[in-house]
């Protein structure tokens, strides 16, 4: 690539611009009046400590004094993410200058990762490949590799009957000018009076694809090996020793470019099938070990200079993203520092007002604008694409790997399904091949932390590297959503403990971070690195207040004390400059509300239980937490349920308890405070503050207390959730009165 950028320069072509965002000098110019207003509130918690006339109020000061700086905290770090947005632009036409012909353009393997056959369809996957074989890019130069971490015999099925499909399917979307090249995604957004014969005989090819595979995963394993019993790409299924977790390393070359082509003779680009190997006494870093193999594995047999990662279920959305890629790649003013170009991580199937703000705007938008103008964006863990040299150390210090030909620098002779090559391939797919080498420390993507991918992102760039956010008006990559509660908050609490693997290792973003990056970029990373930090003064103002005005105790400023505006203003000020951001980035009022609202669920469920579990784990007490799958698959009464935007709890999980039991403390204190001001006759400015938090929960909790008591369908609260929550918060309020 780096004669693509002297070719770039000579030619003086301009691939991409960029601009600092009007919204940069509000955002500090509030930062400066906001951190005034902060040390007054903290000016008032101290006196108020000073002046504690007994050990129940000076616990009550103590609390709201430890939360407000957990979220002074939080809010320092959050503004380093708005001290220098950055907007840019690509000029994808301008390459046709740069690369006139399909050698000029860089090799691209593309690593696609799936887990389970059954949380995570295999149809997904399939339909994720098929968007990315259709590229607009030469398809010599593109090689898929599929990481099958479930070793399942119907992913691979699945992918066979898909390299036949493609050699119809890709020369159909060139011809057509398709730009939806996801076929389940094309066929789902055309009308049937806009097809001609041929789209027809495609979308029954691919009905029928569809069904044959789904029928497979129905039935199970052995019916598909007795269905190919000749088949001998399933032999290593049929000996009683393969188990999903433990099995020797598959690798099958599906599609070879330069002997197989498609209808219409162009080349099919490579795909491979990749399931290192398993076994029960070796630890294999989930998804980041996963990705390592196909590191490994795509070196023995292609070694592009770019490789693009995705999940099983984000799919390309538009033909034209690898060429958006290399506006940055071939770019001489980035030099050779830049390690990935990061695309926004979006959705499809999002409900009208995204309910469970699965969305997360703020994570793959707003927050990555703002890392943008400094050292560039996180790696957010698919939609991404690397400079293979990234994975080998800094830009001035090249990690040489333990074998030569596992260099990023390696030139592959031989074809791919030349003996020499998959015996290699094999030798670095299996199990043990890692040990007492750098993988996952010097090399590839980094071990040690549920969220490798956060990991990754952070330590290229504390060894020099740099990236780029790219956000192009059509959506680049589309991905699935969780449609039921339990699974919104499992993703978040495995991040939370993820994040706090981070903070308790030598990788802190206080410490390492600004040490090797600078004060803002470590802010930017401890921003998302102390999520599970929330829970502390969340839970402290979901319960204290409301439990304090249930006893009739008074602990914030009057209404007309000047003390009062502070936090209104404190208050209001957060909030607002969330509500502009979001809408700034494409939400809506409800979208906000919705965000605040998940936000508030979180940290008392996600990252409170995430904290409880990351201590046991520290502890020595194993509670099994591990890696959870976000399930993929989808039950059409959750999804009913989904659309009309109703919450989906349906079953006991320790994780509802606390919601629930804020709710029931909320709705009580808010009743308890109206009985209170009535028998006062009307005097209700001492207890004003504390009935405004509490109305303020009543109103978000609202789809729980429908869940509880509103609603008849499967989705609903179990009435032993309910009692269990009632009970519990009866005792908190009896605890309280028993220590004022």
């Amino acid at each position: 690539m780096e004669d693509m950028r002297a070719r770039a320069a000579v030619k003086g072509l301009l691939l991409n611009s960029q601009h600092i965002s009007r919204a940069t000098t509000f955002n500090r110019f509030f930062a400066a009046i906001y951190g005034a207003g902060l040390l007054a509130l903290f000016y008032y918690h101290i006196t108020s400590l000073l002046n504690s006339t007994s050990s129940g109020s000076f616990f009550l000061s103590v609390s709201l004094f430890i939360s407000d700086a957990v979220l002074a905290f939080m809010w320092v770090n959050s503004q380093a993410l708005r001290m220098y947005l950055l907007r840019r632009r690509e000029y994808p036409a301008n390459l046709k200058e740069l690369l006139k012909k399909d050698s000029d353009f860089p090799a691209l393997d593309v690593f696609i990762c799936t887990a389970d056959p059954y949380k995570e369809p295999p149809m997904n996957a399939v339909n994720t490949a098929l968007s990315v074989m259709a590229y607009d890019y030469p398809t010599s130069k593109v090689s898929v590799y599929v990481s099958d971490d479930g070793g399942s015999a119907m992913t691979l099925f699945a992918f066979m009957v898909a390299a036949k499909f493609a050699a119809k399917w890709l020369p159909f979307c060139r011809e057509n000018g398709i730009v939806d090249r996801n076929p389940n995604a094309f066929f789902r957004s055309k009308s049937n009076h806009d097809w001609n014969s041929e789209t027809e005989e495609i979308k029954i090819m691919y009905e029928k694809m569809k069904i044959e595979v789904e029928n497979i995963c129905e039935k199970g394993m052995d019916e598909l090996l007795n269905v190919k019993e000749e088949c001998m790409a399933f032999n290593p299924w049929r000996t009683k020793s393969f188990t999903p977790k433990h099995h020797p390393p598959v690798i099958q070359v599906l599609l070879e470019s330069s002997k197989n082509k498609d209808i219409s003779g162009e080349a099919l680009p490579n795909l491979i099938y990749v399931s290192r190997q398993k076994s029960l006494t070796s630890h294999h870093h989930f998804k980041a070990g996963a990705l390592n193999t196909l590191l490994r594995v795509s070196t023995t047999m292609t070694n592009a200079p770019i490789i693009l990662t995705l999940d099983c279920d984000v799919y390309s959305n538009d033909p034209q993203t690898p060429a958006r890629a290399l506006c940055y790649f071939l770019d001489p003013k980035l030099g050779n520092n830049l390690g990935y170009v990061q695309f926004p991580q979006r959705f499809h199937g999002v409900s009208k007002n995204d309910i469970y703000c699965v969305e997360l705007l703020h994570v793959y938008i707003i927050n990555e604008f703002g890392m943008d103008g400094l050292l560039g964006p996180t790696y957010v863990g698919t939609g991404c694409f690397f400079d293979r040299r990234g994975f080998f150390g800094g830009p001035s210090s090249l990690e040489f790997p333990e074998l030569s030909k596992l260099s990023p620098n390696h030139v592959v002779e031989r074809h791919i399904k030349s003996q020499e090559v998959l015996d290699l391939a094999h030798l670095v797919a299996s199990c043990d091949y890692e040990n007492n080498t750098e993988w996952g420390c010097k090399l590839g993507i980094k071990y040690g932390s549920l969220v490798e991918d956060f990991v990754t992102g952070y330590c290229l760039q504390s060894e020099g590297w740099r990236s780029v956010f790219c956000n192009p008006k059509r959506v680049a990559f589309c991905g699935d959503v969780p449609i039921n509660l339990l699974d919104a908050l499992n993703q978040i609490k495995r991040w939370s403990i993820g994040f706090l693997e981070v903070d308790f290792s030598k990788y802190n973003p206080i410490t390492y971070g600004v040490r090797s990056m600078g004060l803002l970029m470590g802010l930017c990373y401890a921003h998302s690195a102390f999520w599970p930090a929330w829970c502390i003064p969340v839970t402290v103002y979901a319960f204290l207040p409301q439990l304090a005005l249930i006893n009739g105790i008074q602990i914030f400023p009057q209404v007309w004390d000047a003390w009062f505006v502070l936090y209104i203003f404190l208050f209001l000020g957060a909030y607002g400059q969330d509500l502009v951001e979001i809408i700034h980035a494409g939400g809506t009022f409800k979208k906000w509300w919705n965000d605040q609202r998940m936000w508030l669920i979180r940290a008392v469920s996600s990252f409170l239980f995430g904290c409880i579990e990351f201590t046991l784990k520290s502890l020595g007490i194993n509670p099994n937490f591990g890696f959870n799958l976000t399930s993929k698959a989808m039950n059409e009464e959750q999804r009913k349920r989904y659309k009309q935007e109703l919450f989906e709890f349906g079953v006991f999980s320790p994780m509802f308890v606390p919601i629930t039991t804020a709710a029931i403390v909320n709705v009580a204190s808010f009743v308890c405070g109206l009985i209170r001001i009535w028998k006062s006759g009307g005097a209700w400015e001492h207890l004003f503050a504390q009935m405004l938090v509490a109305g303020f929960g009543v109103v978000n909790c609202w789809p729980i207390y429908e869940a509880m008591a509103l609603r008849n369908d499967e989705g609903k609260l179990p009435p032993k959730l309910t009692f269990f929550s009632i009970s519990l918060a009866l005792l908190l309020s009896y605890f309280v009165a028993l220590f004022h």
